[in-house]
């Protein structure tokens, strides 16, 4: 096993040189490769600075890069415009499309005795570690999986294996790791690189993947005082030890830790990586620790436009909405549809508050009406937009006609929480 490359502080400001020098410094101590698989985010990670890497991998191999895989998921192919943007010259026949219900292989199944024991009790299911098959067909003699640390909803720090199994995975394995990690409940995971879902992956990358030639190259990235993205941290391993180097950067760069809990916040979501509330409710997740019993979040989501990027999960979401986990959990009972995509079910509970506090989603192209079925609050893009500026506002507490907001400008990029919620 081994570490090629580590590098990272709070206060570090890689440039694009500085990955540059780093990639291809770890490149040349992996050795000769002759046919290589790069698997980065899709564009709802563009923010990772995973497309700059992909293109430096691409040039450093040039035609020994033969497949670039984003790992989507469930999310939707991206456009021609989209590759562009986020892997510059990278040529765009490398692309492969990943589609999660029919292009996956399963390598093995982690078994329920070892569900029902990091659940804690509560599912006893069997989770397949299902992959797209270019990862064990493709003949490829290293697979690249590239992407960002990050505090995250399901699985409490992202990428790592999860780039893997979820970013390449099939729709058994995403729908049961989504629901074991919003049954154990997301407010005890997030921001913690030991989690239930993580030992589910790392059981199935210990005993199911070690063929498989596989190096991360993992990215902390947050904001500098000047309020640009800036990589504060680059990790390139073949096993764990990357990704908890990463994860320990991730906490001090993207977990903000408040004194006092949040009595109303607003958060925008940029149009271009935010178009449902499937992305969106990011919102939730990441400020739900953070806020006051009684709380107002708003959200102005000028993109947003569905609620699942999946057809049927959309339909899903707008059947029931989000309508809490006890009633979430009788539902995945009773119907199913919802019992066959679990991730559905998880999602519902993700985006809930629970009645604790109120969301306010105001959305570029849904209704009142769509808003208010699936059980949000519904505000007027226009006149919130007026009244909270993004463009008048700075990331965190901001005084808005005497009145105390906390501003969140992008909430993909970290995890807020009130001190005295987070006890550990």
């Amino acid at each position: 096993m081994s570490l090629y490359f580590s590098a990272g502080s709070p206060t570090t400001e890689m440039s694009a040189e500085d990955l540059r020098r780093a990639l291809f410094s770890a490149l040349d101590a992996i050795g000769i490769r002759n046919r290589v698989l790069a698997v980065p985010p899709d564009f709802t990670r563009f923010h990772s600075q995973a497309g700059i890497l992909t293109e430096l991998a691409w040039q450093y191999y040039g035609d020994r890069l033969v497949d670039v895989l984003p790992a989507l998921g469930t999310h939707k192919g991206m456009t021609d415009s989209e590759i562009a943007t986020m892997y510059g010259s990278t040529p765009r026949d490398l692309f492969r499309v990943h589609d999660w219900r029919n292009d996956v292989v399963t390598l093995g199944e982690v078994p329920g005795s070892f569900l029902y024991e990091v659940s804690e009790g509560k599912v006893d299911y069997t989770w397949p570690a299902q992959v797209n098959k270019l990862l064990r067909d493709g003949a490829h003699d290293l697979i690249l999986s590239i992407g960002q640390v990050v505090p995250h909803e399901v699985v409490g720090m992202a990428n790592y294996n999860k780039n893997i199994f979820v970013g390449t995975g099939g729709s058994i394995g995403i729908h049961r790791s989504h629901f074991l990690g919003a049954v154990y409940g997301m407010e005890r995971m997030m921001g913690r690189a030991d989690t239930p879902v993580r030992r589910v992956l790392n059981y199935a990358s210990d005993n199911f993947a070690r063929n498989l030639p596989i190096v991360y190259v993992q990215t902390v990235v947050g904001k500098n005082s000047d309020g640009q993205l800036v990589v504060r941290g680059l990790y390139i391993g073949d096993d764990v030890e990357c990704f908890n180097l990463a994860a320990a950067l991730s906490l001090q760069v993207n977990f903000q830790m408040l004194d006092r809990e949040i009595k109303k916040a607003v958060v925008f979501l940029d149009p271009h990586e935010f178009r449902s509330t499937w992305l969106g409710n990011k919102s939730v997740y990441r400020t739900r620790m953070a806020l006051a019993d009684g709380a107002e979040l708003i959200v102005l989501a000028p993109g947003v436009h569905e609620f699942g990027e999946d057809a049927a999960i959309d339909k899903l979401i707008r059947k029931y909405g989000y309508c809490g986990t006890p009633r979430t959990l009788e539902l995945v009972k009773e119907d199913a549809a919802l019992a066959g995509n679990l991730s559905a079910a998880a999602h519902l509970i993700h985006g809930s508050s629970e009645g604790r506090f109120t969301i306010r989603y105001c959305p570029g192209h849904l209704t009142r009406e769509e808003i208010e079925s699936v059980h949000f609050q519904y505000g007027d893009l226009g006149e919130y937009s007026r009244k909270y500026d993004p463009s008048l506002l700075k990331d965190g507490w901001n005084v808005v006609d005497g009145e105390e907001i906390f501003y969140i400008s992008n909430p993909g990029l970290g995890l807020w929480a009130y001190r005295g919620r987070f006890k550990d």
